[in-house]
């Protein structure tokens, strides 16, 4: 029989490539068990194996309880009372501390006094009680070897034979014990699916569960898509080729936006392959996702352009306040450039982070003109001139009252029909209204006054500096401290705007850090 134990110890260990101590516990627990069942009497089992021959012996076990000692309540008992919460609560299994000194003077509270006592025999009986012991040893240590062994592939991709289809989920086997889940939201829609068809997907978490899947997958990730190019286009996994961004529609359509690092390689034709072998592999792993492969670029309308692929772009207006774009196409093309439900245009977006108007260039033409009609209306009723002027703004560029009144004055000058007197009373003007608004707004917000050196910094209106002020930012000092999104914020202005504005503001610290360190140098 001794020999049966190792014998089960070394076939199981080898079978399910577990810790072979994990198997001798999982015995002497379902021995303890079986010989616990020979008696009537709720008396607590200890049994031990010995590792080397497989002999094994039990001892029945009392735990030492100090009845002066108050233990927190860890369970209730069969009659209700609180497991240890002093005093001798199950005399089957607990001994007061005065009676086990009796037979070992040095034990202590919570130790155990133990007695020889006849084991069951490790047979039929045995084994049956030993078999859900192991079974469930082996699971929780299958278990913790599949989370170990995968924690450190998070998001990564992984491959699997589909071991079973239950509602639209997908159960995977990875091999080695191995199973993940792709829950149906996760998998492409109305992608074909059936029992030894080998999928790839996106391991997105591992949990660490004691029962069902602990690996989770998905098929309908960005990050698949840009994992599937790394496999199938060797310039990305070198890092010759960049990927900047990703958008899906999983198994419809998706674009992605790649760089090279080396103007000798072409990121677009590498990704696409000879005769389109690479992007058609990706395709075919998505079931059939058609990708656009979009050339990045730094210029943000250059980029929006080549993400609207394959509708041509016309013309397009930038518009940095509200981060949005106006896409115009000639009329053929827009239904292309917008796509199924949107589609094409809905992705663009995604991928280059603008939102994106798409219309066609009649469109486009009719909202620009009312759009210069509108800031037209604006100089003649604010700068008191004639239209004749207010064109030559528009059509100079100017958009606002505060440019004319902040744009550097030899720019205004180089405008053909200008004149430096008329530039001079052009500013002037400009200012002046600027002013009277800001005194109006300083009515409004109360009596927040900004300082004189925040009044007159370059680049400063007087609107914005009493609205900076009615957020306690009254100094230069003060505007210095501000990051960028917070005075976009507040001010209601461009990011770019923002960012010069505060360097500005930062100069003076940065001329006081140089006299010192010139002082420094000089001594």
């Amino acid at each position: 029989m001794n020999k049966d134990i190792l014998t089960v110890v070394e076939v199981v260990s080898n079978e399910k490539g577990v810790n072979k101590e994990i198997i001798f516990e999982a015995l002497e627990a379902a021995l303890a068990s079986a010989t616990t069942k020979r008696y009537r009497d709720d008396i607590d089992v200890r049994v031990s194996i010995d590792r080397q021959t497989g002999d094994y012996e039990a001892f029945r076990r009392w735990q030492v309880i100090d009845e002066t000692v108050a233990t927190p309540a860890v369970d209730l008992g069969t009659d209700g009372a609180p497991i240890g919460a002093g005093g001798i609560e199950f005399p089957k299994r607990q001994i007061s501390l005065s009676k086990a000194r009796e037979i070992r003077p040095e034990v202590s509270h919570g130790e155990y006094i133990e007695e020889p006592m006849e084991a069951a025999a490790f047979g039929r009986i045995a084994a049956q009680a030993a078999k859900q012991v192991i079974v469930q040893k082996v699971r929780e240590a299958e278990r913790k070897q599949i989370v170990e062994a995968f924690e450190s592939r998070m998001g990564q991709l992984i491959a699997g034979v589909v071991k079973r289809v239950d509602r639209g989920s997908v159960t995977l086997d990875l091999g080695g014990n191995a199973e993940a889940m792709i829950a149906r939201e996760d998998m492409i829609p109305r992608e074909a699916v059936r029992p030894g068809d080998r999928l790839r997907g996106y391991l997105s978490e591992v949990r660490p569960e004691k029962r069902g899947p602990q690996l989770f997958v998905s098929r309908t990730a960005t990050k698949l898509l840009i994992e599937l190019f790394k496999i199938e286009v060797p310039e990305i996994g070198e890092g010759l080729i960049e990927v900047l961004g990703a958008a899906r529609d999983p198994g419809l359509r998706a674009k992605i936006a790649v760089k090279s690092k080396d103007p000798r390689i072409d990121p677009v034709g590498a990704c696409v392959g000879m005769r389109g072998s690479r992007v058609q592999a990706v395709s075919n792993d998505l079931a059939g996702e058609r990708v656009d492969i979009i050339l990045w670029n730094e210029n943000p309308a250059q980029f929006v352009i080549n993400a609207m692929s394959p509708a041509e772009v016309v013309s397009i207006m930038v518009d940095e306040d509200a981060h949005s774009m106006d896409v115009a196409v000639v009329e053929e093309q827009l239904s292309q450039a917008i796509g199924r439900n949107g589609q094409n245009v809905r992705l663009a977006s995604q991928l280059t982070g603008w939102e994106l108007n798409v219309m066609t260039e009649t469109e486009a033409a009719d909202k620009t003109e009312a759009e210069t009609q509108r800031i037209q209306q604006i100089f003649v009723e604010n700068l008191h001139v004639d239209q004749e002027v207010a064109n030559i703004l528009t059509q100079e560029g100017f958009s606002s009252i505060e440019e004319v009144a902040f744009v550097p004055e030899q720019e205004m000058i180089e405008i053909e029909e200008f004149d430096a007197d008329l530039v001079a009373e052009l500013r002037n003007r400009a200012k002046d209204w600027l002013l009277t608004k800001a005194i109006a707004t300083e009515e409004r917000l109360g009596d927040v006054m900004p300082s004189e050196d925040l009044l007159n910094m370059e680049g400063m209106d007087p609107e914005l500096a009493y609205r900076l002020a009615a957020e306690a930012i009254v100094t230069m000092d003060d505007l210095a401290e501000q990051s960028v999104d917070e005075l976009v914020e507040i001010g209601g202005i461009s990011g770019e705007r923002a960012g010069t504005l505060i360097m500005t503001a930062r100069a003076p610290w940065f001329k006081a850090a140089q006299d010192e360190t010139g002082e420094q140098v000089h001594g």
